[in-house]
């Protein structure tokens, strides 16, 4: 690897949901680029230092020290970003060793950089972050990219902080014009964020938010921090207990609040045009302040119904995933819907509605429940050396079957009478919902949107907040029922979000992440009780080498389950804290 200088070329997404990105790794192609090898993985710790006075910083570079199985590099980039769509920074790399004392490194550009703005003195720690990164490299003519899906953790003070993923595509060689056209397909996924700021940015971000739990030595230095570090344009982390307002998201069965994106390969119908992904909750349900609640209702209702049709015909075929993924979503935020507009409508006109909704629900949740359990197995194994996959199949086979099953079951749902009775009963009651409107007795009864949201949101909240007693001790049930109730605090910022002024937008993403990422948690604990239960059910036929990889998997489970709760923290404070509460207040003052 060259010891010079070189500049950086990529292009990076933050994932909102722990494998979202996954499938990036095994699409046969994406885009002009077709995949140039195999998927490798690889361990990075990347220790980032300065000197005590922050010479480094002040001179505009980040300095890190990256341990990998082939040794230690030392790495100077500029601080701060363009914000361009393709970033740029300019990099400096040389081979180091551990040692803090840069003199001690052999002899390269970057070492002689440091040296000259440093001087001869030791430097000192800062932070760290870790990575297992997923590599796919791509080609499309002489253009060569690396795609990379990074599962990070950011560590100070001896703990983790915060956790996350990001979707990288760096430049090896070649035109940038494929890569430009990349990421204008990728920026069509809303289930990333285009992002402009490093890790490290991030990773300050956190280190300021955890300030005050911090020793009083690292406290005393990250105070001197100079403003070349802390004012980069990086993104606040979930947790983060200040006022600025992260556009955060998230998780696992990931419920996003735009439109499922694009399959790796081609854009939907629907897709907005190429551009930066919407914010969460940009998208225009129509709703406003003044609405009663039964037009309030069937604008929600009709918006996702609309979207539950158009995913029918791609969710019957079964070609893609997100078809289904995406349909679910629409039919849970139907019934969501119907939950928090309860009594804007006749329980009688609309039982028999939310009964059919509620069994095709059922069928979609069922088949994209074996989903989840297979991509996060793939890409499990995917990380695994070539000789320990096989070990994996009698339970990759078990779940292949039963979602095969599962498929059976749903496209005979959707091939039903009763099926194609709900889709005219609901588009009848759509045409004509007014008509099954409760009844408002006197013009000075609530029932403008204005009167009743502020009390459904504060009444969600506290439904989630009254959780801060048990969560230090909670077990995975009360952990999940958190999430249910997560959940709700969603659905109605969701709904309203269009009335709740500029503070909308940022609470729910600081909501979504932490439904999101319960959501993981919930996940791995499923996967490692039925990956137990293959052990214990088929122990007699399962062989050595079987036993051992599904016994490797459930424990990577278990582990990712104590991540997800050592983890807990920010995401949790982010919803809990007083930043959230004042937030909060000030939108639905807004209504």
């Amino acid at each position: 690897m060259a010891t010079g200088r070189m500049i950086e070329v990529e292009t990076k997404y933050q994932v909102k949901a722990p494998g979202g990105a996954d499938r990036y790794l095994v699409a046969p192609e994406l885009g002009f680029f077709a995949p140039a090898g195999p998927v490798r993985s690889v361990r990075l710790e990347d220790r980032y230092i300065d000197s005590a006075d922050w010479a480094l910083a002040r001179a505009g570079f980040a300095a890190r020290l990256r341990r990998t199985s082939r040794g230690t590099r030392i790495s100077l980039k500029a601080l701060g970003s363009s914000g361009a769509r393709l970033q740029r920074r300019e990099e400096v790399e040389g081979p180091a060793n551990a040692s803090l004392i840069p003199a001690d490194w052999p002899s390269s550009q970057a070492r002689t950089l440091v040296l000259k703005v440093c001087g001869a003195a030791a430097l000192v720690d800062l932070l760290t972050i870790r990575q297992l990164r997923r590599i796919r490299p791509l080609r499309a003519g002489r253009t060569r990219v690396e795609l990379s899906v990074d599962e990070v953790e950011i560590v100070g003070d001896g703990q983790v902080l915060d956790a996350f993923e990001e979707l990288e595509v760096e430049l090896k060689g070649g035109n940038e014009a494929p890569l430009a056209a990349l990421a204008e397909l990728l920026d069509r996924d809303d289930g990333m964020r285009p992002v402009s700021s490093s890790k490290l940015e991030r990773a300050v971000e956190t280190i300021r938010a955890a300030m005050p739990s911090m020793s009083k030595d690292l406290r005393k230095r990250w105070l001197a921090a100079p403003p070349e570090l802390l004012t980069s344009k990086s993104r606040p982390p979930a947790g983060a207990e200040h006022e600025a307002e992260p556009e955060a998201g998230p998780a696992p069965e990931t419920e996003p609040v735009n439109e499922v994106g694009p399959t790796p390969t081609s854009a939907p119908n629907d897709a907005p045009a190429a551009g930066p992904t919407p914010k969460p909750g940009s998208r225009k349900l129509g709703v406003h302040a003044d609405d009663s609640l039964p037009e309030a209702a069937l604008k929600v209702l009709g918006f996702h119904f609309a979207r539950m049709q158009n995913r029918e015909a791609g969710t019957r075929s079964g070609l893609e995933i997100e078809d289904l993924h995406a349909m679910r979503v629409a039919t849970r935020r139907m019934r969501a819907a119907w939950r928090v507009f309860d009594d804007a409508f006749k329980a009688g006109k609309t039982k028999k509605l939310r009964r059919r909704l509620e069994t095709i629900a059922d069928r979609l949740g069922a088949a994209r429940d074996l989903d989840v359990l297979t991509e996060g197995l793939e890409a499990y194994r995917l990380g695994l050396d070539e000789d320990q996959r096989p070990g994996l199949e009698p339970l990759a086979s078990l779940w292949r079957q039963q979602r095969e099953a599962a498929g059976t079951d749903l496209v005979r749902e959707l091939d039903s009478k009763r099926y194609e009775s709900f889709v005219k009963e609901m588009a009848a009651f759509l045409d004509a919902g007014a008509s099954a409107a409760s009844s408002v007795a006197t013009p000075t009864e609530p029932h403008r949107l204005r009167d009743r949201a502020p009390s459904e949101v504060w009444a969600t909240y506290q439904a989630v907040r009254a959780y801060e007693l048990v969560l230090p001790w909670a077990d995975i049930e009360t952990l999940h029922n958190l999430r249910i109730s997560t959940k709700w605090l969603r659905y109605a910022l969701e709904f309203f979000g269009e009335t709740l002024g500029p503070d909308g937008d940022p609470l729910l993403a600081k909501v979504a992440a932490l439904q999101d990422h319960l959501g993981s948690l919930h996940d791995a604990d499923v996967a490692a009780k039925l990956a137990r239960e293959v052990l214990l059910a088929r122990a007699g036929d399962l062989s050595k080498i079987e036993r051992r990889a599904i016994g490797a998997y459930l424990r990577s489970r278990e582990r990712e389950v104590a991540r997800r709760r050592r983890s807990l923290g920010p995401v949790w404070r982010a919803v809990n804290g007083a930043p959230f509460r004042r937030a909060l207040g000030r939108a639905t003052a807004s209504l």
